[in-house]
């Protein structure tokens, strides 16, 4: 039995936006982060470089303030030559290797996040409690490094307030990774989910919202 409650963080992102795996000319994005994502983010917040130091860790998203979809031209990278018409190395983001793409955007996403106790929930809690401790570089992002997070709330009072949850389904709509291979794609772990109305309070221990992080 934890001796703990789940830890909870509210968080608000101004702009983001999720790509759907298979996305290609069209940059779709999904309306709401992975749990690859999100658990990329809790390791950042408390400064933890490597991706296997909390495998096993349980945790549950909601949604409280649905974001608003835009779209965008911007230019993107890709590896479409090694080298240029002359035989010299052509670097990522040069030449033929970028070129202008349409890509969906979100702002305004705000959600909660609920972190089983256990390592990483300990973490996050010596996070919150004393947070000049925590060594980190970079800007704290959810999602792209663009994305970037605007406020956190730990453990803020959520009586009454409705959400949308992200919750395992065999037969949901939404495919979302919860774990990535950024080497190749055979080691990326797929799950469906489903977005589920409810009101935001920790659920309760094995309920299909909560996502185990494990690896492929």
């Amino acid at each position: 039995m934890s001796s703990h409650a789940p830890i909870s963080l509210r968080v608000t992102i101004p702009v983001c936006g999720f790509r759907k795996g298979y996305a290609r000319e069209f940059l779709e994005t999904e309306e709401v982060p992975p749990p690859s994502t999100v658990y990329g983010f809790l390791l950042s917040l408390v400064g933890e470089e490597d991706r296997r130091a909390y495998l096993g860790t349980q945790l549950a998203c909601a949604i409280v303030q649905a974001p608003q979809v835009s779209t965008v031209l911007r230019t993107v990278w890709r590896v479409k030559s090694l080298k240029d018409k002359a035989g010299n190395p052509q670097l990522p983001g040069v030449g033929s290797n970028r070129r202008p793409d349409f890509q969906e955007i979100l702002t305004g996403l705000e959600l909660v996040i609920w972190v089983l106790d256990g390592p990483l929930a300990d973490r996050l809690r010596r996070a919150s409690s004393s947070p000049a401790d925590i060594e980190r570089f970079g800007g704290l992002s959810l999602g792209e490094s663009r994305d970037l997070v605007n406020d956190i709330w730990w453990a803020s009072d959520l009586t009454g307030i409705k959400c949308q949850w992200v919750t395992r389904d065999p037969q949901g709509d939404l495919p979302l990774p919860v774990w990535v291979d950024h080497v190749g794609s055979i080691g990326t772990i797929w799950a469906q989910f489903t977005l589920v109305a409810g009101m935001a309070i920790a659920p309760r221990e094995g309920a299909p919202q909560w996502i185990t992080i494990r690896e492929g």
